[in-house]
């Protein structure tokens, strides 16, 4: 097994520039959610040159994309996932631009190691930022015949087991009547009252929920002109909570709140989701400790400790269907920079950053290889996963 695993690692020394080339280049051209052409097509471009089958525009998605290696013998099917969209302004500030790689480098050097079985599959995911493809992607059931995913996030700190928020984001809309404010006031139903109803009524909820839940809104409209009633008002809001079942039944009270504030007022209200909705991440404990293992042997050893994120990522959603993993891997200092900034975005491209992707990828490398050359450790994964 040793020289197996040797063998994975050289693979990825010879195509480690053609990857870090491809870090450069989204760096340099970022790319919005759902707009992630330039990207897509060079991420699909190099799978195809290595003798993936690719399929693009998966999910109606047109830059989605599944690329897989099929070895001609029954076994798992072993996905590495892809994400490339940046961020408003600052670009590549959440390190997406090395996601791809990352996973492409993980599977490309697995793929051309002799002694595996089954599938090895390379999933292309538009959008984390604003929603998420991936729930698309489970809703559209293109990980019907998956059986493990993986991926890695660059941050400050090298991490394996940790969780996540699951996330709704709901817009309010509050419709009234205009009317001028001085000389008629009565004739006037003001949609602005109630949104500010509302934001005291979420308030007063706080009191009644557990202390895993967090709650942040905005007023994305409230009027547009103080002489006039406003006849419109809307508020926006990001409601989280560290289990999906315990933020359905959070909602479902924020709407009777929202309703309540409609009828201080007059006014009638609606709402809608404005992204798409994140299921919890429940990583895979056995699948971590694999991840664990593999990065030891790559090197990383200073590992934090399992986690309890109050972020929230569409790979929990992932996580709902499969058994996953979403390790991170260090590409500078612990308070070196903040998440969603322009120094991580420079981070992903420096040294430090290209020898991060090569650990990830390697580790994913070894992680898949165990998978798929020894029955005993992923029917360890799947059994847990089943029994969760």
């Amino acid at each position: 097994m040793f020289e197996k695993k040797q063998a994975i690692k050289k693979n990825l020394t010879e195509i480690e520039d053609d990857l870090f080339a491809l870090v450069k280049k989204m760096k340099e051209n970022p790319e919005l959610g759902f707009e992630e052409h330039k990207a897509s097509q060079w991420l699909t471009d190099f799978l195809e040159s290595v003798g993936f089958k690719v399929e693009r525009g998966i999910a109606d998605l047109p830059t989605a994309f599944r690329a897989t290696y099929d070895t001609g013998v029954e076994g798992p099917n072993v996905a590495f996932l892809c994400e490339y969209d940046a961020l408003p302004v600052i670009g590549h500030g959440c390190g997406h631009n090395m996601i791809g790689p990352m996973s492409i480098g993980g599977a490309v050097s697995l793929s051309k190691t002799e002694g595996i079985r089954g599938k090895i599959t390379v999933l292309g995911c538009p959008a984390e930022e604003t929603g998420g493809a991936k729930v698309l992607l489970v809703k559209n059931g293109v990980f019907e015949d998956i059986d493990v995913a993986m991926m890695v996030h660059p941050a400050t700190v090298n991490g394996v087991y940790s969780t996540s928020f699951a996330i709704d984001a709901i817009e309010f809309t509050y419709h009234g009547k205009t009317s001028h404010a001085a000389s008629a006031p009565e004739l006037g139903i003001n949609a602005l009252d109630s949104v500010i109803h509302l934001f005291n009524g979420i308030n007063a909820l706080r009191q009644h929920l557990k202390d895993e839940v967090r709650i942040h809104g905005i007023i994305s409209k409230g009027g547009d002109a103080a002489n006039v009633v406003p006849e419109l008002a809307q508020a926006r809001f990001y409601f989280r909570a560290a289990e999906r079942e315990y933020l359905d039944e959070m909602v479902e009270k924020i709407y009777k709140v929202a309703e309540g504030a409609a009828l201080m007022t007059g006014a009638s209200v609606e709402w809608q989701n404005y992204e798409l909705s994140n299921d919890d991440l429940r990583p895979n404990k056995t699948l971590s400790e694999l991840f664990k293992k593999s990065y030891q042997e790559v090197g990383v050893t200073d590992i934090n400790p399992p986690y309890k994120g109050k972020g929230s990522t569409d790979m929990g959603n992932v996580s709902h269907v499969v058994p996953a993993v979403h390790p991170y891997v260090a590409i500078g200092d612990e308070g070196a920079f903040n998440p969603h900034s322009r120094e991580q975005a420079d981070a992903t491209v420096s040294p430090r950053g290209k020898k991060a992707m090569f650990n990830a990828a390697l580790a994913m490398g070894l992680t898949g290889y165990e998978i798929l050359t020894d029955s005993a450790v992923y029917d360890e994964i799947i059994k847990e996963f089943k029994n969760r």
